[in-house]
């Protein structure tokens, strides 16, 4: 049997209805933008294999450093103990993030990041004498897979039934553009409750959603709005930290600053997970008593591994480079042209951009995970060896900055000669 017959024989794949999926891409190898099949076909990785790999596959410089860790210490646990790598990374990441931020809180991934900074933002409030337990979120927002990043997460067919199990939301609509003012208004009348403890969001660029897209403008309103009112705020910036939007974190466009910040997905370069929760001083602070029921007892067995933090220092040392901040404008660049062109073709509803990301969407079907079009448009593009990952009637590009001039062309043409399956699905409707 081939490899991807011995998977099929033994593994359960994420978001996979397993029944009728076809044999998944067996790769062997990657290197840079390009994913190597067993049979030799080439892959342009469009998505950055789930929004992960910001610098291109099996980058020498993140081997290096992960190799040389690998020697040195591969683990040590992380309650009582420390080393070089965790404080390092600490230290970098508190030099570029939103300022306010004083804390690194180590954990596993995104939706860990998620867990972690709910967990804290209410305790915070138990522990200053002031309990508040209710969180408000977008009504379209994707957090996680984890009981409390989903609850704070769009209620969807994804959770369905979970539902009766996750803690109740207050959700506000997104504030795109001609519901701006929908929006705040929305908040501003929650705000008035007292339970309310913080505000989650995704800053600027909801992922899951669709890449939908909304003003810098209009979330410092709200931003302001919960810290008038004593909300604590947190930015999930699992997806648009590092770059993504063109700076190195979505929170850099804004007046307002997040009291707690989520990262993973990018924090590695893509090479292993790991996920980071950071928050200020005051937040911090509220923890620190004689009474040792204040604690934040939160942790996993791998929290702050050194492998994955050697990983995201090397993938520090990536993003400070000049090479990789003219990638960024380059391709921010050949987006915002391809957006010109393709918006002009029949059947685009609305092309979307912030940075290296780019979305567009079809008028036809809808934005849903089961839909018939998007495994279409997904295996159309399969065929013609580029990897995307369309969300219902929405194609969306976040590739790794090393991507170059051609293989952007080649992503571009393949979603240009979607016209036609589009059109098809439109006349069936």
């Amino acid at each position: 049997m081939n490899l991807a017959e011995r998977d099929n024989n033994i593994i359960w794949h994420p978001y996979t209805q397993m029944k009728t999926a076809a044999l998944p891409v067996p790769i062997v190898r990657g290197e840079g933008a390009l994913l190597f099949t067993e049979d030799g076909k080439t892959i342009i990785d469009a998505v950055s294999s789930w929004w992960v790999n910001l610098y291109g596959h099996a980058h020498p410089h993140i081997a290096r450093k992960v190799a040389e860790q690998l020697q040195t210490l591969e683990h040590v646990i992380f309650a009582g103990f420390t080393h070089p790598a965790a404080v390092t990374l600490a230290e970098n990441l508190l030099k570029v993030l939103p300022e306010g931020q004083n804390r690194v809180f180590y954990s596993d991934n995104g939706s860990t990041a998620v867990e972690v900074a709910l967990k804290m933002a209410i305790q915070y409030w138990d522990n200053t004498g002031n309990p508040k337990h209710k969180i408000v979120a977008f009504r379209d927002s994707y957090h996680g897979d984890t009981f409390g990043a989903m609850s704070v997460s769009s209620r969807s067919a994804f959770t369905a039934p979970f539902w009766s199990y996750l803690f109740d939301v207050e959700f506000i609509d997104v504030p795109v553009p001609g519901k701006e003012a929908q929006a705040v208004e929305q908040l501003q009348q929650i705000a008035q409750q007292q339970d309310i403890a913080a505000f989650i969001y995704e800053p600027l660029v909801l992922g899951t959603a669709g890449m939908v897209m909304y003003r810098p403008e209009v979330l410092d309103q709200l931003l302001s709005i919960c810290h008038a009112n004593n909300i604590l705020t947190i930015a999930d910036e699992v997806m648009t930290g590092f770059g993504r939007t063109g700076r190195t974190f979505a929170s850099h466009y804004l007046q307002q600053k997040p009291d707690i910040v989520c990262l993973s997905k990018g924090l590695t370069g893509g090479t292993m997970a790991l996920g980071v929760t950071t928050c200020n001083e005051q937040i911090y602070t509220a923890f620190l008593h004689d009474d040792k029921a204040k604690t934040f007892f939160h942790g996993h067995s791998y929290t702050a591994n050194p492998v994955a933090c050697a990983a995201g220092l090397a993938s520090f040392d990536l993003l400070q480079q000049e090479e990789t901040q003219q990638n960024i404008a380059r391709i921010t660049a050949q987006h915002a042209a391809f957006a010109q062109q393709v918006e002009q073709l029949p059947h685009v509803q609305e092309v979307r951009q912030q940075g290296t990301i780019i979305a567009i969407e079809f008028e036809a079907g809808g934005t849903s995970y089961f839909s018939s079009l998007r495994d279409k448009l997904y295996n159309f593009a399969l065929d013609k060896d580029v990897l995307l990952r369309p969300l219902g009637n929405i194609i969306y590009i976040i590739p790794p900055y090393c991507i170059t001039d051609q293989q952007l062309q080649q992503v571009y043409e393949v979603i240009t000669g979607m016209h036609d399956l589009v059109a098809e699905a439109r006349s069936a409707e």
